[in-house]
């Protein structure tokens, strides 16, 4: 179970450390359902099992990104749950579609399982965009406004397929109508062929409706959030920190299939050579990191790595370069004392622990219990659990009723995760401009906590994975007015020069450095 457990702990272990996302609620299954319900058997070792109407006519990876789409835009699902064979939070990908479409269809093959990824994480991304030629198309704005969840899905998922993956226009529109009148009624199917022959002949013939880029400020912000599919507050918010080149460069970045980079494992004796050995053998195209000994980048072939079992087996972890680059800044050594404020769900607790080499002692300390007990697995399966002490408590608490003191502190703090959208698609719908204050209010909260655990002498580390300056420069400024015992240490010994800006700081770019945006600030306590 571990084993398993570790997968998906790694293939989002620096996605999932932003602010909180929705809750998963469930998805309500159709009044009428298209087949029969026939009961089976209930066995000690197998939960109950129904039986339901298989569908050989609509394609399974469209019906799975149909529902996977409705799950993360009405359930608050990650984007990036599917894992290897098809399976999402534990349960198989087809009881999904069964309990929502009310039949089953053939099993994801390794192509569909590649399409039902590439589909909903693009479709997500670009859903704004969609959206606005969905509308355009429709004969009215209350039809698209009014338009049921499932139907509004499938047509996101052809319109996607046909404008942005350039697929065979006959079979996209053939198969997304099969799916609505499968799933939905004979009448929605009806509307779907209307409405994508339509776009096909639109984009035939180079005349898609797009906005104009005119007008005040405002206007234009308006404009560039529908062309670039994200929230117009972001778009306003990079505009005028950016400026708008960057920004448009910045929103292309997020847009555009995301690259992972693989740590190998040197807990487990792993080394690079080990990991770039395998990846030969499985004909996975990669690329040495620049930055980082154990890195490698990975732009395609991820899901061979997961089905060859190398996260499984421990060799390796996904983990982004930016987030290697904090761990770096933290320059873990054998012997020290580490306390990791905010550790689940254990990238940085694991990388800084396979630095130790089994000498010292990291205590992992997150308020969730149940992610610190699958980090605690996953050291095991890494070998790194000698020098890990999970310690489930909220910092606040932790930090003033006990007397714990150590060389290193990191705090990986809560954040808006604006560096990480290329990943995290469906991140950018679920951020409001006012989270940023609730966050601002938890990160000092935290920072106070973490710096009453730094031995005199010993170093704090302020981390998000957030690009916003009121994130991380002006609250690094903040701490600093309320405790004058710290002193900025700056990062230059530690990242390589491309990384460290003019007061000191670590700061990833994703336009410059193509990988995941991050900051880090390291602080010295003098007294």
């Amino acid at each position: 179970m571990a084993q398993v457990l570790s997968l998906h702990v790694f293939f989002s272990a620096e996605i999932h450390k932003v602010g909180p996302s929705k809750p998963l609620k469930r998805i309500h299954k159709p009044k009428t359902s298209l087949s029969t319900r026939r009961k089976a058997t209930q066995s000690p070792q197998s939960p109950l099992r129904k039986t339901q109407k298989l569908n050989l006519q609509v394609s399974p990876h469209r019906a799975v990104s149909a529902v996977r789409l409705m799950r993360i835009e009405m359930g608050g699902a990650f984007a990036d749950l599917l894992n290897d064979k098809g399976k999402g939070s534990g349960d198989n990908e087809m009881g999904y579609v069964e309990r929502t479409l009310g039949f089953r269809t053939k099993d994801l093959d390794d192509r569909d399982l590649r399409l039902v990824t590439d589909i909903v994480g693009g479709t997500i991304r670009w859903r704004r965009y969609l959206d606005y030629l969905i509308g355009s198309l429709c004969h009215d704005e209350k039809a698209f406004r009014s338009m049921e969840p499932l139907l509004l899905q499938i047509l996101r998922i052809g319109f996607y397929e046909i404008v942005k993956l350039d697929m065979p226009s006959y079979a996209v529109v053939d198969e997304n109508v099969r799916l609505a009148k499968f799933s939905l009624r004979p009448g929605a199917g009806n509307m779907v062929n209307g409405i994508l022959r339509k776009l096909v002949l639109l984009k035939e013939s180079n005349s898609l409706p797009l906005p104009k880029l005119e007008g005040d400020d405002r206007a234009q912000a308006r404009a560039l959030a529908t062309l670039y599919s994200h929230p117009v507050w972001m778009v306003r918010r990079w505009t005028k920190l950016l400026g708008q080149e960057k920004a448009i460069k910045l929103m292309m970045w997020n847009n555009d299939n995301p690259s992972f980079s693989l740590r190998a494992n040197s807990g487990k004796g792993v080394t690079r050579a080990d990991l770039v050995m395998q990846f030969n053998m499985l004909k996975v195209p990669h690329e040495l990191s620049l930055h980082l000994d154990h890195f490698v980048r990975v732009k395609t072939g991820l899901q061979i790595v997961i089905q060859a079992g190398l996260l499984k087996q421990g060799l390796c972890a996904v983990q982004d370069e930016s987030a290697g680059l904090i761990v770096s800044v933290v320059n873990p050594q054998p012997g020290d004392s580490i306390i990791d404020c905010c550790a689940a769900p254990g990238g940085k607790t694991l990388y800084m622990a396979s630095q130790m080499h089994g000498q010292g002692m990291l205590y992992a300390i997150d308020i969730n219990k149940g992610r610190l007990r699958i980090v605690k697995e996953t050291a095991k399966l890494h070998q790194v659990d000698g020098v890990i002490t999970t310690i489930p408590s909220d910092l606040r608490t932790f930090a003033e009723s006990y007397q714990l003191k150590s060389d290193k502190v990191l705090l990986d703090a809560p954040c808006s995760g604006l560096g990480v959208l290329s990943k995290r698609a469906d991140l950018r719908w679920n951020r409001r401009l006012e989270d940023l204050e609730e966050l601002k209010k938890l990160q000092e909260e935290l920072l106070d906590a973490a710096s009453i655990l730094v031995k005199p002498g010993g170093v704090l580390v302020y981390s998000t994975c957030s690009i916003d300056p009121e994130e991380n420069e002006e609250r690094v400024d903040a701490f600093l007015l309320r405790h004058p015992e710290f002193r900025i240490d700056p990062v230059d010994r530690y990242v390589p020069p491309d990384f460290v800006t003019k007061r000191g700081f670590y700061s990833s770019d994703p336009v410059k450095h193509s990988m995941d945006g991050a900051f880090a600030a390291r602080l010295i306590r003098t007294l």
